[in-house]
Parts: C-alpha cells; structure tokens; sequence
C-alpha cells in the first residue's frame, strides 16, 4: 500500500509538489512569527543602543569631598572616597568603569573670575590625540588643551604653576576665585585635541562644553596622573565614577543581569550615606527596550495567525481541488470493494505526504527566511535562531493534516454513481454554511474581547475578520458570475459566458474565490498597518519636534533672541524664534513661538486652520512701543505717599537691537517732583520700555498713593499725556494728570508682593493663543509665571513641538505682557529644510550659545529602529507569502481543471466555437475571479481595519499627544491593489495560456 501511495506521488508530482508548497509556507509562517520575534527582540535592543545619545547609556556615581586640610591630624578621611570603595559599586556586568577627581586651579589664566579645570580621568590618553608632544606619563606631567596653549602661547617643555583655586561669592557681587594652597610646579607634556568629544567614555560630566563668555578653551579640561592631583594641596574635590557599556553589553539576553546591577549599584549608594549621587538615564533606555519588545510581541502574532489560517484555508483547497479531479479514480476504488481504511489512506495518503514533506522542510524554510531577511534589514544583529522558533510548528503541521482530512472527507463519503458524474453537483448544503456562521461569530466574540485588550483570543481578531468577511464575500459574490455568464451568453458573448459559467459550474469556485479574498485582506491589512504606522513615525518625527530642525539655546532674553534670529534670517525665510513658556507639572504645555514666520518654519497639522490663518489672529496689529533712548535713562515724576512709607519703581527695558532685558531701578520715590537718573549702557542704541514696577517696601503693602511720570527721555509727550495705550494690573488705576504726564494712582498693594505693574498697550490683552485639546482656558502661565488671562482664538489637531494638550500663542506679545526681564533657560530656534549651514554660526556671532541641536531626520531614525516599526517588516513578509500561497492556489487549481478543460473546449472547437471566444473563456476565467476578489479582498481588509487596525500599538504602549494617521492612505492602498492583480493575474495568465496550447 505504501509503494501504490509513492507511486502515486511520483505519477502527480507536480501536483504533490504544490501541496508541500502550500504546507511549507504555513509551517514556515508557523515558525517564522516567534524567530522574527527573536530576531525583532535583539534589532530594538540594538536600535535603542545605537541612537541613544553616549550619556544615555552611562551611569555616572558623584561624590563631594570636602576640604581635608581641615581634618584633625589621624581622622579619616570627611566624606565618601569613591577611589577606595568604589568597587563595592562595579555591579554591571559588561561595563567599564572610569574614576575621576577634578578641582579649580589657578596660575595660567588672566582674569580670577574664572579657573582652569584641573582633572584627572582614568585611561585619558587611550582617548586624546596629541597635537604636540606626549600623553602623561611623571607625577609633574601635564596636558593643555590645543586652544589654551595657542591663546596663551604656551608650548610642550614650558613649565607652568598651578594653585588649587576656592570659589569665592561675594555678598551682592560676581562670584571670583583666589588661591588657596601650596603652588606646584608642572612640565607641559603636551598640547592635545578630543578625536570624539560625544564618546561614551566622557560620560556625563560636561568635560567638553565650556561655560558661556570664556576665552577659546577656558572651559576644558587640564589632565593630570592620579599621582599629581593627590600630590597638590588641595581643598575640597569634586569625583566620580563613570561606567560605560562594552559592544554588546546590552544585547537583549543580557539586559536581565543588567537590570539586577543597577539595583545593586542603587543599593551600594544609599549604603555609603550622604555625599553620593548615581545619575542614569540607563533605567529609561532600558524602559523603551521594554516597551519596544512588548509592542513587537503584540503586532507580529496578529498577522502571523492570519498566515497561518490562510495557509490552511490554501491546502483545504488545494487537497479538494485535488482529490476534485481525482473523482473517477476514487469511484474505481470504491466499486472494487476496497474497505474503508483502504479507501482512506488511498485517498488521502498522497496529500499526507506531501504535507509531511512540506511541514519539515517549513520547519527550516521557516528560520532560515527569518534569518536572510534579519541579515539584510537588521544587519550586524542576527536573528538569534534556536529551537523555541519551532514550537508551533507542530500545531501548524496538525493544522495542516487536519484541514486536508477534512477537504477529502466529502469526496471519501460521496456515492459512487456521484463521483463518476462529469459535472458534479456545485455543494451549497447547510453544514457549510453553518461552518462559515461559526467563523462570523468567532469573529464577532474576538473583536468584542479585543476591546480588552490585544492579547488572547483579540490576537486573532484581526485574522477571523479577515477570514469571515472573505467568506462571506465568496458567497454574495459568486452567485452573480452565474448570473452575468447568462446575461453574456443571451447577448452572444461566448467567450465571456464560458468563463463564468466555468467558474459557476466548478464546486470549489466558491472556496478559490473565498482565498483568494482572503489573500489579498491579508495582503491590504498588512499595507495599511505599514502606511499608518509610517505616516505617524513622520508625524512624530516632524510635528513632534515642531519643525526640520530645532537648536537649543542657552539662556538667553526673549527679545535678545528674537533680535538674533530675525538678524540672522532677515527675511524670515527659515528661522523662528521659540520658548516653551513655563506651567505647573501636569498643566498643558504653552509654546510662544514668532508667529510672523510660522508658515515658513514650523511643521503644521495636514488637517485644521493653516498656519498663516493661525499667525494672524495669534499676532492682531497693537499699539506701538514706547521706545526709550539713551544710555542714560531719565525719568521726571512727582509722587504722593503717605510719609514713613518706601515705595520703589523700577523699570524693565529691552535693547531693540539685541540684548537682555535691564532693569532700570530709580529706587525709592521721593514725595514732590523729583528726576530720577539710571545708566543703562545696553539703551545706548535704543531700548523699548516693557513695564513699570511699582513696590512697597516692608511694612508698606497698604500703602496708597499717586505717581505722575511727566516724561521719560525718548519718550513723545503726547503717550504719556494719552492714558489709552496704557494697562495698569491690580492694585492701580492709570488717569491724564492735569499738568501733563502719565497718572498712575496706587490703590493698594495688600496680596501683592511683587507690587504692581504698568504697562504699555504694545501687546493685545487677554493673550490671543490657540489651543489643542482643550475646552475652557481662561489663563495661562506667562513667561514670568504670572496668570496672564487669554483669549481662545483658534482650535488646532495639535502644537507644533507639544502635541495635544497644548496651547501656542505669539513670543513678541507674551514677553510684552511679562513683567520679570528675565532670561528664559527654554528658549529655541526652530529651522526648516532651507537653513543654511552655517547658521549655527550666525546666530552665535548675534549672542545666543547653542547647546543641543535636534534634528527631526535623527528622530525619524530612532523612531524607525524601535519595536512597532521593526515588528511591522514581518507583515511585508506575510504580505510576500501570502502572495505566493494565493499564486501557487491559482496554479493548482488551473492545472486540476486543465485535462477537463482541454476536452471541453476542444471539443466546442470543433463544433465551431471561434479561436476570440476560445482565448476569452481561457484566459479570462480566472483574471476575472482575480479582478473581482483584489477588489472585494480590499474591501475586507478595510473592514477589518475598522475593526482591529485601533488596537495594534503601532506608536509604541505610550503613544505621544499628537494626532497620528488612523487610516491608510488612498495612493498606497491603490498601488496595493494594482500590484495584487498585476502578480495573481498574471500568474493565472501563465496558467491560462499553457491550457491554451493544449487545446487543438
């Protein structure tokens, strides 16, 4: 029996070949989903490590000793020693650990405001490049910086004397160095350059980013030995110890030993007490691993069931079309009274083996198409390949036999006198509806649990809506073909009719028709998942970063960076000044950005108001400024307070062309009419007054009383004799004096500690702002952290570089109503894709310092290297099987109707049938089927994304505000579809024409 089921094997090779296809493909899918995952696991650990920034990865142990000299003679050492106890803290494994000690110094350097940076860092030669001379080698050796010694003119071989140098802060004063130690004398070893200041092995002690206002180079660092910073006389010492990852040292089956050191390590700095500090950014590095694998392990499964459901649906109808042309030697068997067991394993041995074949061969196919594609899109990180990839290759082997068990079932129990018909009945019995009901209501009860969550029997929504809808698909659909072949045939269209009726007559037309849908869902899901995921990676990477490119800033005045920018982009052409302007934690997040230039620069929502709409009612015309020249700043003002009470004004100016806010103080007031002077050199070429600040001393906040401010130098007579472009806050009111001047009539200052204010009507009151995610905003915090009232303009998606909740609003006006003349620490140049490069440069040389510049191309990347888009790649995998098992079901079905087919024309042939009609009822059979199922398959993976497409996390478990894409778009989803039918129907073309050869 064995030898007649091989024999049969060899006899319908072909055939046989294509069911092991079919069973390769679902195993190998089988398999495939957990090694990709595996292989995923190891990409988002390795993309999370390579675009993680180097102090990211470090994890950084701060100790303050303190002056040692002050010690009693024998006392241990006051404070923690990392140099000796530092090893109860090397916990990590695979990292290596740098110790350092750093003081001020003073002996080379002209000015005591300022000292030199005396280090010493362990392996620092292994990781400078000597310009001139040598590293360290003696305990008097020292290396300069190149800059220093080219600003000082000091060389390799000159001597040079260094004291260790106390930071003194004088009362009311600039903080100055003195010495305080004994000199000692070094030889210039020599001049050295930093080959990668961004090098991990720096960690995050800021050795390469010098202070703002420093000559070329005062700011790095002087390296000694360890040998000559414990032979200075020295005070208290700043040291650390830094620990960085070795290659591979956080590969993701390493992370787990990781983790257990840095809570060693946590636990190894509380116990030496007070003194110490560990800094890391590691934990969250760590953390977006995580979160990377566990949204990668909730996506694949989705598509991965889909597959494997497909590939049974395939061998079910490979196996019945199969054993479909096999009805007459099925009917032989069963008139010469073969048993049943017999008739079974005649029946269906052929396919078991070929499912046996195609499960083993899966099982490896399966690890080795992972293996291939990880080494192409991952490469440099394997995919980590081991047998836990083969646990569900039984159960999709089972799966298999099963399903072919059950698509020759029919045939085994059909009566002989039926298996011998030539035109067997179409089946259309209850049973298979009733099977294709379950399935409808397996789906419904998945999509249902999928509003849980993405895990379980919700795992398989996507693939049972998929699956039913093609089903149900098949059965509104196919029907109609019997109907056009009619109405084709009553008009004379033979070639036509013939086609469809060809498929109206064949009993599995309905199950070919129901894959093939199948199919292309699977093929239209997995693109829409890539598309929407992609659009909102882009999204993230350019509305989340509010614009091309985005530079930070020290701190710097807000006028004094609007100058800068609009002087280093006069024609606002690809620069806009930004400040993220300060909230309470858990408050939206308020943007001020220059709204002049908002259309040019800023990424903008595709949907909601454009953003010139935007800028023009975020900046409404206003009052004019109230511009005060000189380098002296005059005032003329009478005052009336009560005797015994102080009350102070203060000016706050801001330099037109650049520059900080001042603060002009013209001190206590004076009862009667009195001239109050300030120097204010930054106004020598012209200032804008701000805002007036009106005080009560100690003891003073009752106090009430009337100021008249008669005229200010550079100031028109006439604004201060108008009282409307004026704005008094509480505690005040603003009149015309009767002998000309500004009144300003101060009411009371009970609950107001930082007194009142005056200001000039330059900006529109409330704050005109635009908001996003919110419903009601009276007021927000200004840039002064005052409540400054607003006026709700516009609604947006979202804010450029906020998303949602968040509030925008116009930088000018908001600084206009602050009242603090402060420097902003958040302060930012947004640039578009047309900045030149060397604006860095220009903006420097106006008076802002950048410090980090962030690039939406650098996001976008990190972005493409985290979990949801990596575990995304395996759907182009499924959307490339699932077009070969749809191909290959198309093949096998055109080649069991071939023999029939080649009677059945040949001989309408010769009864006359045209060679134009023959060539269309060829050809055009199953293009057709094609056309109509691409169609209805695109249809059904609509549907299912409607469903299901919400719940895939493909933004991470922790999507930002920002409004993502939640539909494909319409090009990609069209391109899908052209090539689904270029690839199917041309592969039924290919089947087609070879039937056509055949036909005499």
């Amino acid at each position: 029996m064995i030898a007649l089921v091989l024999a049969m094997v060899w006899a319908r090779r072909g055939q046989t070949l294509t069911v092991a296809l079919l069973a390769l493909f679902g195993v190998a899918a089988a398999v495939a989903a957990p090694a990709y995952l595996r292989a995923a696991d190891r990409a988002v650990a390795a993309g999370q490590v390579e675009t993680a920034a180097p102090n990211e990865l470090a994890v950084a142990i701060r100790a303050f000793q303190k002056d040692q000299r002050e010690a009693k003679p024998g006392a241990p050492p006051s404070g923690p020693d990392l140099e000796r106890s530092g090893t109860a803290l090397a916990g990590l494994p695979g990292f290596h650990y740098v110790y350092s000690m750093e003081y001020a110094a003073m002996g080379i350097e002209p000015s005591i405001s300022y000292a030199s940076r005396f280090a010493y860092r362990q392996d620092v030669c292994d990781h400078l490049r000597m310009v001139s001379g040598r590293c360290l080698i003696g305990e008097s050796d020292i290396v300069l910086p190149e800059q220093v010694g080219r600003r000082l003119k000091i060389e390799t071989g000159d001597p040079i004397t260094l004291t260790f140098g106390l930071r003194v802060i004088p009362r009311g004063g600039p903080a100055f160095y003195v010495e305080n130690g004994t000199p000692k004398r070094f030889l210039v070893a020599g001049l050295y350059q930093v080959p990668d200041p961004a090098d991990v092995y720096w960690g995050s002690r800021g050795f390469f980013n010098p202070g703002v206002d420093l000559p070329a180079g005062a700011g790095l660092p002087l390296f000694v030995t360890s040998a000559s910073i414990h032979a200075m006389d020295r005070g208290a010492v700043d040291t650390g110890l830094d620990a960085y990852p070795e290659p591979g040292a956080l590969a993701v089956d390493k992370l787990p030993p990781v983790r257990t050191g840095l809570s060693e390590v946590q636990t190894g700095v509380t116990a030496l007490g007070g003194g110490v500090d560990l800094y890391s950014q590691l934990p969250g590095v760590l953390e977006r691993i995580e979160s990377g694998r566990a949204a990668g392990h909730r996506i694949v499964p989705v598509l991965a069931v889909a597959l494997v459901l497909l590939a049974c649906l395939t061998i079910f109808l490979a196996v019945g079309y199969g054993t479909e042309g096999r009805r007459p030697e099925l009917a032989v068997v069963a008139l010469r009274g073969a048993r049943w067991g017999q008739r079974w394993w005649l029946a269906t041995g052929e396919n078991v083996v070929a499912i046996l074949i195609g499960s083993i061969v899966g099982c490896l196919a399966g690890q080795l198409l992972v293996n291939a594609f990880a080494a192409w899109r991952f490469p440099g990180v394997g995919a980590d390949a081991g047998l836990s990839s083969l646990r569900w290759a039984p159960v999709a082997a089972g799966a298999a036999l099963l399903t072919a068990l059950m698509a020759e079932r029919r045939q085994i129990a059909t009566p002989v006198a039926e298996l011998l018909r030539r035109a067997p009945a179409v089946p259309n019995s209850a049973r298979a509806i009733a099977a294709e009901l379950v399935v409808v209501v397996l789906a419904v009860v998945a999509v249902v649990q999928l509003k849980s969550a993405l895990r379980g029997v919700g795992t398989a929504a996507a693939a049972l809506v998929l699956v039913a809808g093609a089903l149900v698909a098949a059965r509104l659909l196919v029907p109609l073909v019997t109907v056009l072949g009619r109405r084709a045939l009553r008009r004379g269209r033979l070639g036509v009719a013939l086609a469809g009726l060809q498929l109206s007559r064949r009993p599995g037309a309905v199950r070919l028709f129901a894959l093939l849908t199948a199919a292309v869902a699977v093929i239209g899901y997995a693109a829409a998942a890539v598309d929407v995921a992609s659009t909102g990676r882009t999204a993230e990477a350019t509305l989340g970063t509010g614009a091309t490119r985005v530079l930070q800033l020290g701190q710097t005045g807000r006028q004094n960076l609007l100058a800068a920018v609009r002087a280093a982009d006069p024609e606002g052409k690809f620069a806009m000044a930004a400040v993220k302007l300060p909230s309470d934690p858990g408050a939206p997040t308020t943007i001020g950005v220059d709204t002049t230039r908002l259309d040019a620069v800023a990424a903008w929502p595709s949907t909601g108001p454009a953003a010139g709409e935007i800028a023009r009612q975020l900046h409404p015309a206003a009052a004019p400024t109230v511009n005060v020249d000189g380098a002296k700043v005059t005032f003329d003002i009478s005052a009336q307070f009560p005797s015994g009470k102080a009350v102070a004004l203060t000016a706050v100016l801001s330099p037109r062309e650049g520059g900080n806010d001042e603060l002009a103080e013209l001190g206590v007031l004076r009862n009667g009419r009195n001239t109050y002077e300030q120097g204010v050199p930054a106004c020598a070429k012209g200032c804008t007054l701000k805002v007036l600040r009106i005080a009560g001393g100690q003891g003073t906040l009752d106090v009430t009383g009337v100021l008249t401010v008669h005229s200010i130098n550079g100031v028109p007579s006439d604004v201060l004799n108008d009282p409307a472009p004026w704005r008094a806050s509480e505690g005040g009111r603003i009149g015309a004096a009767s002998s000309g001047g500004l009144e300003i009539e101060v009411t009371s200052l009970n609950g107001l500690p930082e007194g009142m204010f005056v200001h000039p009507a330059s900006a529109p009151y409330p704050l005109p702002v635009a908001v996003s995610g919110l419903t009601a905003l009276p007021a927000v915090e200004n840039l002064d952290a005052r409540s400054t009232p607003v006026d709700v303009r516009a609604s947006l998606p979202a804010v450029p570089g906020a998303g949602s909740p968040a509030v925008l609003t116009d930088l000018d006006y908001a600084d206009r109503l602050s009242t603090d003349g402060a420097v902003s620490s958040t302060a930012m140049v947004w640039l578009n894709d047309r900045a030149p490069k060397d604006v860095v440069d220009r903006l420097t040389a106006h008076g802002v310092t950048v410090t980090a510049d962030i690039r939406a191309s650098q996001v976008q990347e990190r972005l493409d290297k985290q979990g949801p888009a990596i575990a995304l790649w395996f759907y182009v995998m499924v959307a490339a099987l699932a077009t070969a098992l749809s191909a290959g079901a198309l093949v096998l079905a055109a080649a069991v109707d071939r023999e029939r087919r080649v009677e059945d024309m040949s001989a309408l042939r010769g009864q006359g049938l045209s060679r134009s009609a023959l060539r269309q009822a060829t050809l055009y059979t199953y293009p057709v089927l094609v056309v109509v199922a691409v169609v209805a398959g695109m249809g059904v993976s609509a549907l299912g994304w409607w469903l299901t497409g919400w719940a895939l996390p493909l933004a991470g478990l922790d999507p930002p505000a920002l409004p993502l894409a939640q539909w494909p778009r319409l090009p990609t989803m069209v391109l899908t579809a052209v090539a689904a039918v270029v690839l199917l129907a041309g592969a039924a073309v290919l089947a087609g024409r070879r039937t056509l050869r055949r036909i005499s």
